[in-house]
């Protein structure tokens, strides 16, 4: 039986290609290669003018000490967000793997939040932990505790931890129920038969299998904590109190367009560039071949 697909007219392949290569060109590959080319040139405020400085661009934001300050907020940011968004999602899909009542409605519901804008996401918890406005946020301050992320660093960056965490927990639900429902019921049932309980169950046979999506997972909840979290910080704290919970996308933001330093914007851009392919290769060299989608 023939599987390749092949075409009367050599033309067409190329013309289906066409729409995803020309997006892939205008949205990915020219945007790099402008942030390269601004990192070795220092402009006016405006860009209207550039003058090549090489790598001083790199030197001096690699030697700034509030540089080496975000570098760790975003390692603390990413590591928490990564934990937490999976632990929470493992959990509840265990949970809705297992017999209970309105199992579907309790997925679904659980799937909702992935649906929604960062920023939107973002809006909702501030509407709760406002210490003015918000309901959990009053309960707190009428409970005696001192809550205000607006002012404590501490609270800011709890805060902007959880919002992103909750958010991609959606997504991370669906991959591990997705994992659970493809391990073999018979061989949980033999375990069972040999007297493992559901904790040595879980630690033994459940969650080796679920390796290659929970390595995966990880590689995935790493690149979205590090380059997809901008909408929700700058919603909850503007990268405040101070610059408690500045993450490097988000200084590329701040110094590129509120600071107009758009050389050094783009280092930090090539940098961020680097960690991604950095990522991207761990990825296609550890996991792609291991993960399983059925």
């Amino acid at each position: 039986m023939q599987r390749r697909v092949i075409f009367d007219n050599r033309a067409l392949p190329y013309l289906l290609l066409a729409p995803q290569v020309a997006v892939t060109l205008i949205f990915f590959i020219w945007p790099a290669a402008q942030a390269l080319w601004q990192s070795v040139h220092l402009q006016d405020a405006f860009g209207l003018r550039s003058q090549f400085v090489g790598l001083e661009n790199f030197e001096s934001v690699l030697s700034d000490p509030n540089y080496l300050e975000t570098v760790k907020t975003t390692i603390i940011f990413s590591a928490s967000v990564t934990v937490l968004s999976l632990a929470s999602a493992l959990g509840l899909a265990v949970m809705a793997d297992s017999k209970i009542r309105a199992a579907s409605a309790y997925k679904t519901l659980l799937i909702w939040p992935y649906a929604l804008a960062p920023a939107v996401a973002a809006v909702l918890w501030m509407f709760i932990f406002n210490p003015d406005i918000g309901i959990l946020g009053r309960a707190l301050n009428n409970l005696g505790y001192a809550w205000d992320y607006r002012l404590n660093d501490g609270q800011a960056l709890t805060m902007v931890i959880l919002a992103a965490s909750w958010k991609q927990v959606s997504y991370n639900f669906i991959f591990f129920l997705a994992g659970l429902q493809a391990i073999p019921r018979s061989v949980l049932e033999a375990a069972s038969i040999d007297g493992a309980g559901a904790v040595r169950r879980f630690w033994t046979i459940t969650f080796p299998l679920l390796s290659p999506t929970t390595f995966f997972l990880l590689v995935v909840n790493i690149v979205y904590a590090f380059f997809e979290t901008f909408g929700t910080i700058h919603a909850l704290t503007h990268g405040g109190p101070g610059k408690a919970t500045e993450t490097l996308i988000f200084r590329v933001y701040q110094d590129g367009v509120v600071n107009h330093d758009l050389g050094g914007s783009s280092a930090q851009s090539v940098i961020l560039m680097v960690i991604v392919i950095a990522l991207t290769a761990i990825q296609f060299r550890f996991v792609e071949r291991k993960v399983h989608y059925s």
